[in-house]
């Protein structure tokens, strides 16, 4: 706390213990202020301007200080202005004096608070964002919650004051009218407690929640009127409970889930079980990173002590390899075994007809319809093709189509051109160039793996040109051109044009959600980029959910089962009980080599949000089981709060960097901080020890030196 907010917090106590020290409650009494009634009435009159801004500035700090007598100060403003002048200076006053403890408990409070429990606070945080303004109308409307609290705990929100001050001035304003008009007969009440009746307050109440039943009336009206042009088709009674489109990584999960409560369930899968991830993405490359990385250790087998040599291989081979890879793999994604757990697996084309109908034009010919209550999208995504002049007539393949292309080659393709910098192309561009080929990779911007910290970007170039990669970063392709038989891709680096000549050209420049074709256009369901949801993932028809590539943010095959998981159990007990998506903690890999993990904040991501952050850094170099593997090089880097051990991001470079991962995964899931992973026992001699000792960096740099300096004379003390 720096000497601005202990001044303020002084003067503060201050204002308080006055106010108890010098017994100033005792003004603050219906019979006090009855008794001088009279007397305040006359000066009032006599100076009507004077005791109307000493009034407001007598109210004002009061709430600001969140003192009691709110209530007698509001009714005196009656009994000396009257209903109209009396609601006007009460109104304004109360609204400046809340706004004011608001701003104080946020000055003192808040940023220590967000830096503690930032993570924890994360949906509240989201929530206030989207519906504070409507919570704390709601909250302002019933006098049984206490003011003061309410003023005290929206500080430590991220509300913006004049949000606040502005849903606070209407809020109270029944209230205040309420209070003010009791005021002007203050010589008739007893107590204060026959201003609010348990009618009166029963009447608060209802208006208060008022504004939560002309909510769910609105969304109601809102759900009629998305569903109206509909109505005619909606059927009695339903062929499913849910029904599935698409068999990749969300659309199984969703499927199993459904299965396992013993939902009735439909999964559609045009083209082939497993999706993306097992036909074309995380299985097959994986496989090809793992033989590339051998043929590479065969290279430089005379770093452990060994006769190095040059591998000799059929490219077609390595391809096979990975295509009994997929097949060892396939049986976990089956149709056999989900129509084993009780899903109906049907291989066709699905198009959604209405909210509730979904017509299959199958594989092997025909066509089924089929009603359910709800429906999950999992349509995943397709490789991005850019508008390259001469592309098509060249030639060329994506993450997609290129294993079963290049597993007709008995060769490895000699000129191998990887357009695209991200972790796809990184991962092809280094993979195929330990397999032999001669790999140039293009990227339009200025280094690699953009969204990573500078210094990732700097480890893994290194890394592939160490491999033999020509890396050209901020080159811009302009088209693809033939000259004789050689293929040749222009670029622009500079505003100087440059040529290079491929074989075979790779376009790893991301992947698009499949957003056509199955019925979204004609339902009218909004898409940007991916399809629109809700933090329950629902569609404007909120039996119709989304999730995986489809929905976003993420392309992860761990986050669309995430989102699976989510999707299927609102849709099937959303009556009861529906949860917002989680995607506080998401982990994600490059599989280079070092690996590249990273889950939460990155340096870049830090300093574009304004979150305060120190870093820590630990050099795997340093680490024996990466000596002794010869896989010494890479870092782990922790970012935290100053002076916190709270974990806001982490980042390793490193072999099995995925998997050390998964420690802090748990730790940032569950609120723990450095100090449980430096108080874990790891195991010696293992790479997660890389963790433990980050921990220790970050307690060595935050180690209490003036208490270690009265304990270096304590043991001083005892030697003599």
């Amino acid at each position: 706390m720096n000497l601005r907010k202990i001044l303020l917090l002084v003067a503060v106590l201050l204002g308080i213990a006055a106010f108890f020290a010098f017994d100033l409650g005792r003004f603050l009494s219906l019979s006090y202020l009855q008794q001088s009634q009279a007397t305040l009435a006359e000066l009032t009159a006599r100076s009507p301007l004077q005791v109307a801004l000493a009034y407001f500035a007598i109210y004002v700090a009061a709430t600001a200080l969140s003192l009691p007598g709110a209530t007698l100060i509001t009714l005196a403003g009656g009994a000396l202005f009257g209903l109209f002048w009396g609601t006007v200076l009460v109104s304004f006053a109360s609204s400046v004096g809340a706004t004011l403890a608001f701003l104080v408990a946020r000055y003192l409070l808040r940023d220590s608070i967000q830096a503690r429990f930032g993570p924890r606070l994360a949906d509240v945080n989201r929530g206030i964002e989207k519906d504070g303004a409507f919570y704390l109308f709601t909250l302002r409307l019933i006098p049984v919650v206490p003011f003061f609290v309410i003023n005290l705990v929206m500080g430590l929100t991220t509300m913006k004051a004049r949000t606040f001050y502005a849903v606070s001035q209407l809020g109270m304003l029944a209230g205040t009218v309420v209070y003010v008009n009791a005021g002007t007969q203050l010589g008739r009440l007893d107590s204060l407690q026959g201003i609010l009746s348990p009618a009166l307050l029963g009447s608060f109440v209802l208006l208060g929640l008022f504004p939560l039943l002309a909510r769910w009336v609105i969304q109601f009206v809102q759900r009629r009127q998305v569903y109206a042009r509909w109505r005619s088709a909606k059927p009695r009674s339903f062929d499913r409970n849910l029904i599935v489109i698409g068999a990749g990584a969300g659309g199984l999960v969703s499927a199993y889930i459904a299965a396992v409560v013993k939902a009735k369930v439909t999964l559609v899968e045009a083209h082939k079980m497993g999706g993306d991830c097992l036909n074309y993405g995380c299985v097959p490359s994986k496989a090809l990173i793992r033989s590339a990385k051998l043929a590479h250790q065969m290279r430089h087998a005379g770093q452990f002590g060994l006769s190095a040599t040059e591998p000799a291989f059929r490219f077609r081979a390595v391809m096979q390899r990975i295509e009994a890879v997929i097949r060892a793999i396939e049986p976990h994604d089956s149709v056999e075994r989900y129509t084993g757990l009780g899903v109906e697996v049907l291989q066709g084309h699905a198009r959604i007809t209405n909210p509730w109908t979904v017509e299959i034009a199958l594989n092997d010919g025909g066509t089924q319809v089929l009603t359910a209550r709800s429906i999950v999208i999992a349509a995943g995504a397709r490789p991005l093709v850019p508008p390259l002049p001469g592309l098509e007539d060249s030639g060329y393949v994506t993450s997609d189509t290129l294993w079963e292309r290049f597993g007709q080659l008995d060769e490895v393709p000699r000129r191998l051109l990887v357009l695209g910098g991200g972790p796809i192309g990184c991962e092809l561009a280094q993979a195929f160039a330990r397999l032999g080929s001669q790999v140039t990779q293009v990227e339009m911007a200025p280094r690699l793996m953009l969204r990573e910290d500078e210094d990732v970007s700097a480890a893994v170039r290194q890394a592939l040109q160490a491999d033999g990669v020509e890396v050209r970063t901020d080159h811009q392709a302009l088209r693809c051109e033939r000259d004789g038989n050689d293929k040749v891709l222009v670029v622009s680096h500079h505003g100087v044009e440059q040529r290079i000549v491929f074989d075979e050209l790779i376009c790893a420049l991301g992947r698009s959600a499949r957003l056509s074709g199955y019925g979204l256009e004609e339902l009218g369901i909004p898409t940007h980029k991916t399809v629109d949801t809700n933090e329950y993932l629902q569609t404007i028809y909120p039996n119709i959910y989304a999730a995986g590539d489809v929905a976003g943010p993420y392309q992860f095959t761990h986050v669309a089962a995430h989102q699976a998981w989510y999707a299927t159990v609102n849709a099937l007990f959303g009556e009861f009980r529906r949860f917002k998506v989680d995607h506080r903690v998401i982990p994600w890999a490059t599989f280079v080599d070092p690996e590249v993990a990273r889950v939460g904040l990155s340096e870049q991501d830090a300093k574009a949000q304004g979150v305060a952050f120190e870093v820590t850094r630990y050099g795997i170099d340093d680490l024996d089981r990466a000596i002794a593997d010869g896989e010494a090089r890479g870092f782990v880097k922790v970012l935290t709060p100053p002076g916190k051990d709270t974990i806001l991001g982490v980042t390793i470079v490193g072999t099995h960097a995925a998997d050390l991962l998964a420690e802090y995964v748990l730790a940032m899931k569950h609120g723990l901080g450095l100090n449980k992973i430096l108080g874990t026992l790891h195991t010696y001699p293992t790479l997660a020890e890389a963790n433990k000792y980050a921990a220790g960096e970050w307690k060595r740099a935050h180690a209490p030196q003036r208490l270690l300096a009265w304990v270096r004379r304590y043991h001083d003390w005892k030697r003599q």
